[in-house]
């Protein structure tokens, strides 16, 4: 009997549609891995076994089962996005534990496009750090499971890694798919401002979070982003070759990249050069300002979504988070500084078409109670580690994390691709690029 654990979405949904496979035993396949495997991962917050069972079967006597481009494959959504009949609790206490009437939008496309929803995956209270911890679970990065998966995309991108499901849903306001995802040596792609439906929270802090695909492969990305856009990102037939600029400064004063992750963007860059790219050395100009710039946003946005919360109920880093935050809200909403820094960085994009950088500066923190911990130790430990990926929330830009090399341990390292406004389809090319050039390994060696 054949396998579906470990096949990539695109293979699972063909064999659907082919009736090579029905959607019943692809998905209780993966729920057998999620009661075998999760709780040494702490992916899941709910599984939703016998629905998701249920589920599959729906889709399976689906008409048009031939034509659903995720026919059969199972998807773990984030607990920040509602599931119809599941309480939406965004790692919280403090949250309602009423299910939600109706889906999401994008969880809303997924089901139309044949997918079924296995559970909804751990978050930090709030969506708020870039580590994965709470009263709700531990989500533990599967290549090496004494560091956390990251944050706050960190359960989804733990499911995918372990190869619980082939692809999941999370999003990204700080940099919460693309620092999981560097974790878990995964691909992911923020897009760029309204190209896919948000909803995110209250807000989307300001504009900034963004709905996106975590994949093990560039083609199981590209189809994940096109169902929830909307729209299909098609592969270009004679792709451009492009400037390239490569760039090993970290955005902050005072915050170097360790050696694994400059190494990763070197053989990215070499990497690209070989496939003809105009590949150089050029730093974005960040201002100085930009470290201000990104605490007061992040922690206007924390203080946005606790409002109306119970404060009791919430871990102490977060309510600290918020209270500091509120002094900036106003400001925030007004978008000055974010339109500044557009402004800086429009010419450093004008001549160059895509940016390698590293994904993140250094490996993740170990899987510990960093919810008990005090604030200030949480602020200087995700800023130490992931202090790359704010600035293109704060532009409104895609930009992508894609694996490339290893850590001493041999859990993952990664790139991060940024491009201009609507070049989600330049990104992918380039990272399909690399995935030629240098295949990564898919899920970690968990049996």
């Amino acid at each position: 009997m054949t396998s579906w654990v470990g096949r990539t979405a695109a293979e699972i949904a063909a064999a659907v549609r082919e009736k090579r496979a029905t959607p019943r035993e692809v998905v209780a396949e993966h729920l057998a891995r999620i009661e075998k495997l999760d709780g040494r991962i702490g992916a899941f917050r709910v599984v939703r076994a016998e629905a998701a069972l249920a589920e599959a079967d729906e889709v399976g006597s689906r008409g048009d089962l031939g034509e659903l481009p995720l026919a059969g494959v199972p998807v773990a959504v984030k607990d920040n996005l509602s599931v119809r009949g599941e309480t939406n609790r965004v790692g919280s206490a403090a949250t309602p534990d009423t299910p939600a009437e109706a889906d999401h939008e994008v969880v809303a496309r997924l089901r139309a496009a044949g997918a079924v929803v296995v559970g909804l995956t751990n978050v930090p209270e709030l969506c708020v750090f870039g580590t994965t911890e709470g009263v709700h679970g531990t989500s533990r990065n599967p290549w090496d499971t004494t560091r956390t998966a990251g944050g706050s995309s960190g359960g989804s991108a733990a499911a995918v890694a372990a190869g619980l499901v082939p692809i999941a849903l999370g999003n990204d306001g700080m940099g919460s798919l693309r620092i999981p995802a560097a974790n878990c040596g995964l691909v992911t792609l923020k897009p760029g401002s309204g190209v896919v439906p948000a909803g995110i929270s209250d807000g989307d802090w300001f504009g900034m979070s963004e709905n996106g695909p975590l994949a093990t492969t560039v083609e199981d990305a590209r189809l994940l982003l096109s169902v929830i856009a909307g729209t299909e990102f098609v592969r270009r037939d004679a792709p451009a070759t492009l400037d390239v600029a490569v760039s090993l400064r970290g955005p902050l004063a005072g915050v170097t990249v360790s050696a694994p992750y400059t190494n990763a963007v070197r053989e990215a860059a070499g990497l690209l050069i070989k496939a003809g790219h105009q590949v150089r050395r050029a730093d974005p100009p960040y201002p100085l300002s930009l470290g201000v710039t990104s605490l007061a946003t992040w922690t206007a946005g924390t203080s946005v979504d606790a409002a109306g919360l119970d404060p009791r109920l919430l871990a102490r880093r977060t309510r600290v988070h918020a209270a500091i935050g509120r002094r900036f809200v106003k400001a925030v909403r007004k978008g000055k500084a974010r339109q500044e820094l557009r402004e800086r960085l429009e010419p450093f994009f004008a001549e160059h078409d895509v940016l390698l950088l590293p994904a993140l500066a250094r490996r993740s923190p170990k899987a510990e109670a960093w919810h008990e911990r005090g604030w200030l130790r949480n602020v200087l430990v995700n800023t130490n580690y992931s202090p790359l990926t704010p600035p293109w929330n704060l532009t409104g830009w895609p930009a992508m994390s894609v694996p490339l090399g290893t850590l001493p341990s041999g859990a993952p390292t990664a790139v991060q691709l940024v491009a201009r406004p609507g070049s989600e389809t330049v990104l992918l090319e380039v990272a399909e690029e690399l995935e030629r050039r240098q295949p990564w390994r898919r899920t970690a060696p968990l049996d």
